[in-house]
């Protein structure tokens, strides 16, 4: 009994004064996971992504050639060429071999100036026959004139003898129909004259034929023809036969012509300021103007043709040179735009270059990245010249650009 007493003493609840220890020790494992948990954030937040590191460069002005606004200020830019208005491939007017040739590229010549020969002895030999022609008619003139001025006495005293009676009437006509043939004859030998004067002209001006001449005060910019070749106007000697002697450019009757969209042509105006640039000097602005908006469309290409003239004169302006135009706007509204587009340097470790355009990355003021497409000028020494997109104070990134990318975090080098 006592066994089975002291077993339910065991088995019995103590219902005295409760014991702490448990809850003291549910209470340092919150502790020890809170511990955890701040450490695992304190260990994501220091191995997580980094700002990355770059160093930075600030935009500067550069100079820039010529007092025209800058094209970025324009209000609308398009493409064309250098041409001339006044252009000319001289050839002869007739068929023949070229006995000299007097021009080279570069020369300048002036209105009437022989730029070429032909072999002209054909045309001598021809000019030789009609005047001998020419003299064997007037001989014949002085001869009919002076058969008339015998027959006229003649006949006058036959006419009065008639008038008399004293001779018949057939005699009289006999007279008479020699006087007028005399009379005739001085009249068809007159008219060979005039024939034989124009053949003489016709062979003088064949024979001038021969010399080629500037149509206009010119620059030569092509030599077609050597000494030996044949040359026509209509290539009527075969293949091997030249169609001119050389090309002549009025170098005063460059222009620009460039294609606009039809989208775009209703920003563009007859008389309206522009400003060009031309591919081999693009740091160099010149100022122009629209001449003349061409009244026609091409509607395979959606464009229309726009002619833009030069408002000031330069012998680095060439023929068929490529430009790009920026037809500007009214001077109030494109003053800010102007002066924001100023070209400006910058290291060149800070752009990405491709052709005439490039990429850089500015530095936004909360330390991410925005890419920007810029036009590129030329270099000076190890900087960069950029003609638009940036503006002076502008901070970009400088390093390995390949590494960066649009709305990148980083952090300045110190």
């Amino acid at each position: 009994m006592r066994d089975r007493s002291a077993l339910l003493d065991e088995l019995r609840l103590d219902r005295g004064e409760p014991d702490v220890q448990p809850r003291k020790r549910v209470h340092w494992w919150l502790l020890a996971a809170a511990i955890v948990a701040a450490a695992a954030g304190v260990g994501w937040w220091r191995l997580g992504p980094q700002p990355l590191v770059v160093a930075a460069a600030v935009a500067e002005p550069a100079p820039t050639e010529g007092a025209a606004p800058a094209p970025a200020a324009s209000i609308l830019d398009a493409s064309g060429y250098v041409v001339a208005r006044r252009a000319a491939t001289v050839s002869a007017k007739v068929t023949g071999k070229v006995a000299a040739v007097l021009i080279e590229e570069g020369q300048r010549v002036e209105r009437g100036d022989i730029i070429a020969r032909l072999d002209d002895s054909n045309a001598r030999a021809a000019l030789a026959q009609a005047e001998a022609q020419r003299d064997q008619a007037l001989a014949s003139l002085a001869a009919a004139r002076s058969a008339l001025e015998n027959a006229r006495p003649l006949f006058a005293r036959n006419e009065r003898q008639y008038a008399l009676r004293v001779i018949s009437a057939q005699s009289f006509d006999l007279a008479k129909a020699e006087y007028d043939a005399a009379e005739a004859n001085l009249a068809v030998a007159q008219r060979a004259v005039e024939v034989a004067e124009a053949n003489v002209l016709a062979a003088r001006q064949n024979l001038e034929d021969t010399i080629v001449r500037a149509p206009f005060a010119g620059v030569v910019t092509v030599k077609a023809a050597q000494e030996g070749e044949m040359v026509s106007p209509i290539s009527a000697g075969g293949g091997f036969t030249r169609t001119g002697i050389g090309t002549i450019v009025d170098m005063d009757s460059l222009e620009v012509e460039v294609d606009v969209s039809e989208s775009f042509i209703n920003r563009v105006r007859p008389g309206q300021e522009a400003v060009l640039q031309l591919n081999a000097y693009p740091d160099w602005h010149i100022p122009a103007r629209v001449i003349a908006i061409v009244p026609t469309a091409d509607r395979a290409k959606a464009t229309v043709k726009v002619r833009v003239g030069f408002d000031e004169r330069d012998p680095r302006i060439l023929p068929q040179m490529g430009v790009r135009v920026s037809f500007l706007g009214d001077a109030e509204a494109t003053a800010p735009a102007a002066a924001a587009a100023a070209p400006v340097l910058l290291p060149t470790e800070a752009v990405q270059v491709n052709g005439s355009t490039g990429v850089v990355f500015l530095i936004r003021n909360d330390d991410t990245l925005e890419r920007r497409a810029v036009r590129l000028g030329p270099r000076v020494g190890e900087r960069q010249v950029v003609l638009s997109g940036l503006t002076a104070g502008t901070r970009v990134a400088v390093g390995d650009l390949a590494s960066l990318a649009d709305g990148l975090r980083v952090r300045l080098a110190n």
